[in-house]
């Protein structure tokens, strides 16, 4: 009973809010970095290579932050503890501004703002097109992640078009495995967990077609 009514009272008054200082963190701690190299070019807050070391970041964090969003529906449905989608939306959202980021510092730091550059990097570069791809699906998500969205376009809806999560995660992991020539570390564990959640989803959804004609 204990447990219970902290869980209450943790998803009441301590849930949305410490969820919205976890999802900030990862940017004021990059934001921190790039002003003390902005003020001391010598500086090792990021490595020798700052430009790299900001794509890598906010790519990395964009891509961790959708696996969280994917992992809500399992934790809730193994633990029981239904208020945890509640903050699905927040972090879905998260998700697309730090892949947002990861663009911009893209275009801005590499590409210095020059779509010709861009579009000749996706063209030759099948990872930099299966990115560009998964944040293009991330648009609409973004857009209808709120209540008069859901409204609007009915919840039937709504839910089709955030199926589009899963390719979305699909391509990003990908652009992400893409990205290295070995496959290994972060990359490759962050494709095993998107195959373990897809696996859950696909083996929830076979259970529950098998025991329909049971129950019918």
């Amino acid at each position: 009973m204990a447990h219970s009514a902290f869980l209450r009272a943790f998803g009441k008054h301590w849930m949305k809010p410490l969820t919205l200082a976890a999802l900030i963190a990862p940017f004021a701690f990059i934001a921190w970095q790039f002003f003390q190299v902005l003020s001391d070019p010598l500086s090792d807050a990021m490595g020798t290579d700052p430009v790299a070391y900001i794509h890598h970041f906010l790519g990395d964090t964009a891509i961790r932050i959708l696996l969280i969003t994917l992992a809500i529906s399992p934790i809730r449905d193994i633990t029981g503890w239904a208020p945890i989608a509640l903050i699905r939306r927040r972090i879905g959202l998260a998700a697309f501004f730090y892949a947002a980021l990861h663009m911009i510092a893209y275009l801005w730091l590499d590409k210095d703002w020059n779509l010709a550059l861009l579009w000749e990097d996706m063209v030759l570069r099948t990872y930099i097109m299966l990115g560009m791809a998964a944040l293009v699906l991330m648009i609409p998500l973004a857009v209808t992640s709120n209540n008069s969205m859901i409204r609007r376009l009915g919840r039937k809806t709504w839910d089709r078009l955030h199926w589009l999560v899963y390719p979305l995660a699909i391509l990003a992991v990908a652009h992400n495995l893409l990205m290295v020539k070995i496959i290994y570390g972060d990359p490759l564990i962050h494709a095993i967990i998107l195959a373990l959640l897809l696996s859950w989803r696909v083996a929830r959804w076979v259970i529950g077609k098998v025991k329909a004609p049971a129950t019918a």
